[in-house]
């Protein structure tokens, strides 16, 4: 049995059988998919008939690599429990390979994320009418926006970004480039800060190319980007721990469980792999420019 067959017939079983809501439908297939296109980024020839255990607990814990909450691998797991219930009813499976798997425990360590209204909320304490503000901003809307690491922001170059194209270049672990979309947003707010702000500054030698600098014309710190972080947090009240990879960790989150393929989730971040270091193909530009547009709520 194909994958697209297998998911035709659970999606028909859901809305004729359970009568369930067109949108709990898209839901719980949506959940296959995720473990359908994992199996084709690992390499991993398994059809829905022969999809093990083993297999389960290592897409789970790469939806964790991700950043992915466990409130959400708890219904994505939910997802793949009625998948396989459905191949068990139609006798297609003798043993359910989701029987001894459990949801991952609230108290279990996972990357920090934001909801999006609390990235609202952190977003709209920032005073947009000092120059300290505007530079706050558009670091912020990048990092949500691009889901970079807080390394990747400070060495960005003016050169690297291009606002018309809607992308940037980043130099990623490993001095691996890669090319990363960028939201409506966050370009505009860009470009408040690099006309209401760094074309003000004495740029000292070394750092024209520089997109972020501080007071000095020097390059921006990363002890900048987290104390710039904590303080707005805690002036927005949230009780938990925000630092850059808070955001790097939301964006990827919230373009999860907005739709978006593993795939390009994982281009994005510059994973040279989800549960291994090998590399895979690129995905072209316009398929990320699309899957930002679409799944990102700032876009």
């Amino acid at each position: 049995m194909t994958w697209p067959l297998a998911i035709k017939q659970f999606a028909g079983y859901l809305r004729l059988e359970k009568s369930l809501s067109p949108n709990s439908v898209e839901a719980y297939v949506r959940d296959v998919r995720k473990l359908h296109q994992w199996l084709e980024l690992e390499q991993l020839r398994a059809g829905p008939l022969q999809v093990t255990t083993r297999l389960l607990r290592d897409f789970l814990a790469a939806l964790t690599g991700l950043g992915l909450s466990s409130t959400s691998q708890a219904r994505t797991l939910s997802g793949l429990k009625a998948f396989f219930e459905f191949l068990m009813m139609e006798d297609l499976l003798k043993a359910d390979p989701t029987d001894t798997l459990e949801a991952p425990k609230a108290g279990r360590h996972l990357p920090d994320t934001l909801s999006y209204p609390d990235v609202e909320k952190l977003l709209g304490v920032i005073d947009l009418s000092t120059l300290e503000g505007l530079r706050a901003r558009a670091l912020l809307e990048i990092l949500y926006s691009s889901g970079l690491r807080v390394s990747e922001l400070c060495d960005l170059k003016l050169s690297n970004v291009y606002t018309e194209e809607g992308f940037m270049r980043v130099l990623g672990k490993g001095n691996k480039e890669r090319l990363v979309p960028v939201g409506r947003e966050a370009v505009k707010h860009l470009h408040f800060y690099l006309g209401g702000v760094r074309q003000h500054l004495t740029v000292q030698p070394g750092y024209e190319d520089v997109v972020f600098l501080n007071q000095r014309g020097t390059r921006l710190s990363r002890v900048t980007v987290f104390t710039t972080i904590k303080k707005l947090a805690e002036q927005a009240g949230l009780r938990q721990t925000v630092s850059p990879h808070t955001l790097r960790h939301s964006f990827a989150t919230h373009l999860l469980e907005g739709g978006a393929d593993l795939r390009a989730v994982q281009e994005m971040l510059g994973h040279a792999s989800i549960t291994t270091t090998e590399i895979y193909t690129h995905l072209d530009r316009d398929h990320l420019r699309q899957v930002m547009t679409e799944f990102h709520p700032r876009s």
